[in-house]
């Protein structure tokens, strides 16, 4: 997770903290930390696996490939794509070549970056090796904020010419559209021939506050108080975060028909849900099909139930929905 950088200024900024350089890193722990803990009884399907966590430093979705120049002289080294491969060659030589299970995960800008190499990952084993990808809440919608503007689309066109994303978008779209639309979930789906599962919310709490009502879109402030907590909307702001979760719906429709995918959309203000015990399963887990995130993920992993595509009804319909669900 943590976003990405998609102008010198930011990319600078990031380079002196943790999101920038392993200098400033700590370590993470896996207690508690949902599809990463090690506990059988809050992960039962992936307790004792073997778990690698890739920390977010490159601003890009491990995609970049370039170099840029600071205000102050100094070069900015974009090279995402170039530390997703060396992890990946580094972890086949101990032991991942071997794997008769894996699981590509990622969660937000990690969701995107788990679209992006979710088809590489998965080439890299022999076809009776059972490879999956889970994205969570990294199904990032294209659509125009509360003033009108695309400013979510510029921001990701500026991220792909800054650090030069193109060589790990599918080059089918690309023979179609433009380069940041190749960068859209929406038409990523399209192209991966992985079995997938998308984990997120329909109104997530990230993109409404970043993509369909940024700063600049409410200057006089009327919507502070409702993207901080959904329960403080007005009916009509309701209605704008409805027709938020109706494009989402819309747009994961082309899944329907691949069989061997996934979905847990649900109606809570969140994001990020695989790696919080909390979201994950815990007794205050959201539920669909009166089952957690967890057991819906092991389902189909696993493959113990055919079709697992759990949509969820609108705000505020879910009482497994909780206010104290990270946001």
């Amino acid at each position: 997770g943590a976003g990405w950088c998609g102008t010198i200024k930011e990319c600078s900024d990031r380079k002196m903290s943790m999101f920038g350089s392993s200098n400033f890193m700590k370590p993470i722990p896996f207690a508690g930390a949902g599809i990463l803990d090690n506990d059988q009884q809050l992960n039962p399907d992936f307790y004792n696996w073997n778990k690698v966590y890739v920390r977010n430093c490159d601003g890009a979705s491990f995609s970049g490939d370039a170099e840029g120049q600071a205000q102050d002289g100094t070069t900015l080294y974009f090279k995402g794509l170039h530390i997703y491969e060396a992890v990946i060659d580094e972890l086949m030589e101990k032991g991942l070549t071997n794997a008769t299970k894996a699981l590509l995960t990622g969660c937000s800008a990690g969701g995107l970056a788990t679209m992006l190499h979710c088809d590489d990952f998965s080439a890299r084993f022999p076809r009776e090796v059972s490879v999956k990808c889970l994205a969570d809440a990294g199904f990032f919608l294209d659509v125009m904020d509360i003033s009108g503007e695309r400013s979510f689309r510029s921001y990701y066109d500026g991220l792909l010419h800054l650090q030069n994303v193109q060589k790990v978008l599918p080059k089918d779209c690309l023979a179609k559209k433009d380069p940041t639309e190749c960068f859209l979930s929406v038409e990523l789906i399209k192209s991966i021939n992985t079995p997938m599962f998308i984990l997120n919310s329909g109104y997530d709490s990230w993109q409404i506050r970043n993509v369909l009502v940024p700063d600049p879109s409410d200057p006089d402030k009327s919507w502070l108080s409702c993207k901080d907590d959904m329960s403080n909307c007005n009916s009509t702001q309701v209605e704008v975060f409805d027709g938020f979760m109706d494009t989402m719906v819309d747009a994961l429709k082309v899944v329907e028909d691949k069989e061997d995918w996934g979905l847990f959309i649900d109606s809570c203000f969140t994001h990020c849900q695989s790696i919080f015990g909390l979201s994950w399963n815990s007794a205050i887990s959201p539920r669909l099909g009166n089952k957690t995130i967890a057991e819906v993920v092991g389902d189909w992993y696993h493959g113990r139930s055919q079709g697992v595509k759990e949509i969820d009804c609108e705000y505020p319909c879910n009482p497994t929905c909780n206010s104290l669900l990270p946001t």
